[in-house]
């Protein structure tokens, strides 16, 4: 992949990702404003976790991380990727049906597992049928996820890149035709869930029969590049179990205080938008990107894509990350607090808001770092890592709640993904030139990190100048978007003027050329 065409790609993949992460603030702010932080809200959300939470297992997670490199190198090697991509499906669908059934019979110890303080009050029930109807999304969204590195690997980003917009789309319209023909709005929220994934799978599919790939199941079989795959993918499914442990021991923390579970979701909403859109174009097209460089024995090449993906990603983070801190609640504020969602909502998210702010930049470097080992189809070291990230989240999360209540969970996911970027680099630094930063990265991080400060002054002045602005009736958005405005405008301008920046390296990204993303 040409350098300005590997840029191109994290453009392609994290515009589309930022109309998805709009549309779910849009989503969002529907569900705080019809459900609030109240037992029918938490209920959805656990219910929801629920399949996401097998996904990270079986689509973009382990599978997707070792399917992903054997692929790329088949496609460039000229051997029979597509025959290898059918046998995967067919293997991926049995298994994933098998898990269905499981899950729906243990749908009541599973909500137990992820929410135990739920066990004495309406939310169970609630979310034990809600996770009956949510469940097999994960058959889709996995399927969805194989096709999505397929196209991903080939070098066609945008539908699957797109398909994401889809589960919000439908979300949102499922709150709004609930709402006009009277019916609950958490029953519809949960029947949007596997329709949207139906949705996301057909759009893929489609994209990639167009893309001369068709995919169809095969008959499972252990077939020696399944064997393979299996081999990669086992220790990345135990790394993918680590990372989900830690999501569970921060949710159980939450359980045990009321309104908790929502407000840790709605601050997960908002530096998810930022890692989102970089940390997902990341993970997308370098992965492939260094898979092929390796197979060509492209060093050079390497570096360079691994130099820019974290220069893209440091860029992009560290600015949102500090506004994120200074600027919490009146960010949640305006997004948020209208209907049943409370002053008080505001001033819990925005905490957690502010912790989860402090880890962005780790946990968009992680999708960096990642790929080093995975283009190498080395899957047990990052495991072997994140068993000590593990260790670091339950003992902050558990050990602290007693004094600091949910919080406790919020600085445990952030202590810990700064636990696992630190692992990953110490561990690369054995893997050759290929894996280290070049001389343009390390001359312009520092400038990065004097923009976020600059742009961090700048706003913590503006909203210490105008408080009351913020939540004024009818003028409340436009201040909150005239200060991210602002916030860019100041970051991006001192980015360019220090030269952590130059206004090249958009015009490269976005210059139309042959075989764009």
């Amino acid at each position: 992949m040409k350098p300005i065409r590997l840029v191109r790609g994290f453009m392609t993949v994290g515009g589309w990702t930022m109309a998805s992460r709009v549309l779910g603030f849009a989503r969002d702010m529907m569900i705080a404003a019809f459900l609030g932080a109240g037992p029918v809200a938490e209920a959805f959300l656990v219910a929801f976790s629920l399949p996401n939470l097998f996904r990270r297992f079986f689509a973009e997670g382990a599978f997707n991380t070792a399917f992903i490199p054997i692929f790329s190198k088949k496609l460039e090697g000229g051997e029979n990727a597509q025959g290898f991509a059918r046998e995967a499906m067919g293997g991926l669908a049995s298994v994933l049906i098998v898990l269905t059934l499981v899950a729906s019979a243990a749908m009541p110890w599973l909500v137990l597992a992820m929410a135990s303080g739920f066990a004495a009050d309406e939310r169970f029930e609630i979310a034990t049928t809600y996770g009956r109807i949510a469940f097999p999304y994960i058959l889709f969204i996995s399927l969805g996820a194989l096709l999505s590195g397929v196209l991903n690997a080939a070098g066609h980003f945008a539908a699957a890149a797109a398909a994401p917009v889809l589960l919000n789309v439908v979300f949102v319209l499922a709150m709004v035709l609930a709402d006009h023909f009277g019916l609950p709005v958490g029953d519809a929220l949960a029947w949007s869930v596997p329709l949207a994934g139906v949705a996301q799978l057909a759009l893929v599919w489609v994209a990639a029969w167009r893309a001369g790939f068709k995919i169809i199941p095969a008959r499972p079989r252990l077939s020696p590049d399944m064997k393979r795959l299996i081999r990669i993918a086992i220790p990345a499914m135990l790394a993918g179990g680590v990372v989900q442990i830690n999501l569970l021991v921060g949710r159980q923390v939450a359980s045990h205080f009321d309104g908790a579970i929502a407000w840790l979701n709605y601050a997960d909403r908002l530096y998810q938008l930022p890692l989102g859109v970089v940390g997902i174009a990341i993970g997308v097209v370098l992965l492939p990107d260094l898979s092929r460089r390796l197979r060509a024995h492209d060093m050079a090449g390497s570096r360079y894509s691994f130099s820019r993906a974290g220069e893209f990603a440091l860029l992009l983070t560290v600015g949102p990350a500090v506004a994120l801190l200074v600027a919490a609640q009146p960010i949640v504020s305006v997004l948020f607090e209208r209907g049943q969602f409370t002053h008080d909502d505001t001033i819990a998210t925005a905490w957690a808001t502010a912790i989860y702010g402090l880890g962005l930049p780790a946990f968009v470097l992680q999708k960096v770092l990642q790929p080093l080992y995975f283009a190498r189809e080395n899957t047990r070291t990052p495991f072997n890592y994140a068993l000590v990230a593990m260790v670091v989240n339950a003992v902050l999360a558990i050990g602290l709640s007693p004094f600091i209540g949910y919080l406790a969970a919020a600085c445990g996911t952030t202590f810990a993904a700064w636990a696992m970027v630190g692992q990953l680099w110490l561990g690369s630094r054995s893997m050759g030139e290929a894996a280290h930063f070049d001389h343009r990265f390390h001359r312009r991080l520092p400038r990065i990190v004097i923009s976020a400060v600059v742009m961090g002054l700048a706003i913590w002045v503006a909203t210490w100048a105008m408080p009351g602005l913020f939540a004024v009736p009818g003028l409340r958005a436009l201040a909150l978007l005239g200060l991210v405005l602002f916030g860019m405008a100041v970051y991006f301008g001192t980015a360019i003027a220090i030269g952590a920046m130059h206004m090249a390296d958009l015009k490269g990204a976005v210059r139309k050329g042959p075989g764009g993303a």
